[in-house]
């Protein structure tokens, strides 16, 4: 049986930042004044997905650099950011950089695997490597080892004026901390676990590890990802995990708000009733309803009874009032019911 629900420690938000082709910085400003707005409001972290060749936002790093010159306490995160995409060197280093810039903000999340429609992709991703690639946790395990100090290089020293490190500068060491690892298969949530990192849970799960007759269950398939991953971890039950389901209160919301909020989350019904797709993938129902209804469906979640913290995802095509209206309802009602206070300062 799942514990008693754990008083939430820690509030924060994902979104996906989405914009219109022919106006793209009204989206990009958009999005900034989301995480301000959230840092006002007391939130403990705001976390960026990424969307490749889509109209969402393709550089979360990027991003989240300006976000560093306008906020100065919030977590800022990635949520998260696919591998396959990267050089894991490079990587380290604006991840370094940014964490520099933010005062030691930075919440890197991250995946492995090919990258989404990588046969349509790969001559312009890696034109010369494509057969080469490796898209296995070891791409995830240099980029760790890199991040953490471990040399990049086998030469140090001086050649004329300029001087030569060995680790990736800058070195930002309590970055190595803050990596949080999107784990949707209990393999996954093992190997986030050896490594030391964090974990990120969504609102998706790989329904292989699923065992029993019976409609699958969501949440007992994330509740025992979570139970695996921390009996592997480290620092066993203290071990970190964030939890991002798709979470929208109404308390403060008009007719109209309230009516496409419900019609958002009844179109996105059908995929949770079954796996979908070569991976079995299934998904959370979104939650929709005021504080009282939604305090009882996440005290009733197993996937939620194992957390002390979240990350809420924002709907991805709501438009900027909605949002504001969305965030101040999680601070100022959600949250506090489900026991967590806002941060100051």
């Amino acid at each position: 049986m799942s514990p008693d629900p754990r008083p939430l420690r820690k509030l924060g938000f994902l979104t996906i930042g989405l914009f219109d082709e022919a106006d793209p910085r009204r989206g990009h400003e958009s999005t900034l004044e989301i995480i301000a707005l959230g840092e006002r409001l007391g939130f403990d972290s705001a976390w960026l997905r990424h969307r490749h060749l889509q109209y969402g936002i393709s550089s979360p790093v990027a991003v989240l650099a300006a976000a560093t010159q306008r906020t100065s306490r919030i977590q800022l995160g990635t949520a998260v950011t696919p591998l396959g995409w990267e050089n894991p060197l490079r990587l380290a280093e604006d991840l370094a950089t940014v964490d520099v810039l933010s005062g030691g903000r930075l919440n890197p999340g991250f995946s492995v695997g090919p990258p989404v429609h990588y046969e349509h992709v790969r001559g312009a991703l890696h034109p010369d490597t494509a057969e080469q690639e490796d898209f296995s946790p070891r791409r995830a395990e240099r980029l760790i080892a890199l991040v953490r100090g471990e040399d990049a290089s086998d030469f140090a020293g001086t050649e004329g004026i300029e001087v030569y490190s060995r680790r990736v500068q800058p070195h930002s060491p309590g970055l190595g901390s803050r990596l949080w690892y999107g784990a949707g298969s209990l393999r996954s949530a093992r190997w986030a676990g050896e490594q030391g990192l964090n974990l990120l849970t969504s609102s998706v799960v790989k329904t292989q590890d699923a065992a029993g007759p019976g409609p699958l269950d969501f949440a007992a398939i994330q509740a025992a990802q979570i139970r695996a991953f921390r009996e592997r971890h480290p620092d066993g039950e203290r071990a970190r995990v964030s939890q991002g389901l798709v979470v929208i209160p109404t308390d403060s919301a008009t007719p109209d708000q309230r009516a496409r909020y419900e019609a958002y989350a009844l179109a996105r019904t059908p995929r949770t009733l079954a796996p979908q797709g070569p991976a079995r993938m299934l998904f959370a129902p979104d939650l929709v309803g005021t504080t009282e209804q939604l305090v009882e469906r996440l005290h009733a979640h197993a996937g939620y009874r194992e957390v002390d913290e979240v990350a809420f995802a924002l709907p991805f095509s709501f438009e900027h009032e909605d949002y504001v209206q969305i965030l101040t309802d999680l601070a100022t009602r959600l949250g506090p019911a489900l026991g967590w206070s806002p941060a100051e300062g």
